[in-house]
């Protein structure tokens, strides 16, 4: 498998600055839009949708979510005026069993990562929900159910953030450089990824090294098993590491 050959991909999003500022993140995911093929359309698995239920939007045109505080003016007038796909939403949501939610719009963890990659905006977008009562195994099922719309040209596109732990980066605890404990937990998570351990990966908050340090709670991560479970053969690429304020790590991986 290649970088540019990928049935889905999971994105770190970071901040919703993130698409604005230079970072050794936003450069790679520049460069990864540049060598994506076009999908016929996007299924964004986003962090910052959560649900009881599996949910899928379809609103015709999504409008573009501010689901932050304290930032910019300017991020408040930033769009992402991509179109929605309601029939391939209703498909989504039919194999999932799902609910449709007819106005759901493209909140910051997908507006981030597609304006870097796909910046003309012209590219179907359906959102789909995360569940954080839900265990990582409920998300990898989600992702087999939506294999067949990736024989049909559609993508996922999981964003959430390979770490995720908000106290750490408030308290600086990053500030000497990127923590061992996170590192660990970075390297355990692609070594798995590689090998295809699917049990392992599934375990991971009893089998990773510092599980609940760099994942307080599973919602940043659930994304990631949606794209495994989407996955022709278990496993992923990590196509980018790098990690932010020392505790938050952007890595990016690739599923054939």
């Amino acid at each position: 498998m290649t970088a540019s050959s990928p049935r889905s991909l999971f994105l770190s999003h970071g901040s919703p600055l993130s698409c604005f500022e230079e970072t050794p993140a936003r450069d790679f995911l520049l460069s990864l839009g540049k060598s994506l093929p076009r999908p016929k359309a996007v299924l964004a698995v986003s962090a910052h949708w959560t649900t009881r239920a599996p949910a899928v939007g379809a609103a015709a045109a999504p409008e573009t979510i501010y689901d932050f505080y304290g930032f910019p003016d300017f991020l408040y007038k930033m769009t992402y005026p991509a179109p929605g796909d309601t029939a391939l939403a209703g498909k989504a949501a039919e194999l999932m069993v799902a609910d449709i939610d007819p106005e759901r719009g493209l909140d910051h963890g997908i507006w981030t990562v597609m304006s870097l990659l796909w910046p003309q905006a012209d590219i179907p977008v359906v959102p789909i929900a995360v569940q954080p009562r839900q265990d990582p195994r409920h998300h990898y099922r989600l992702g087999q159910c939506l294999k067949s719309l990736l024989d049909e040209g559609a993508m996922i596109l999981a964003t959430g953030c390979a770490t995720h732990n908000l106290r750490a980066y408030m308290s600086g605890a990053g500030r000497s450089g990127p923590q061992d404990w996170v590192t660990d937990f970075t390297g355990w998570l692609a070594e798995k990824a590689a090998e295809g351990d699917v049990e392992a990966l599934l375990d991971y908050r009893a089998q990773a090294p510092h599980a609940k340090e760099n994942h307080p709670t599973d919602e940043h991560l659930l994304p990631f098993f949606t794209a495994l479970g989407a996955s022709s053969d278990n496993k992923a690429t990590r196509l980018h590491a790098s990690v932010e304020y020392g505790v938050i790590a952007m890595d990016n991986y690739a599923f054939a």
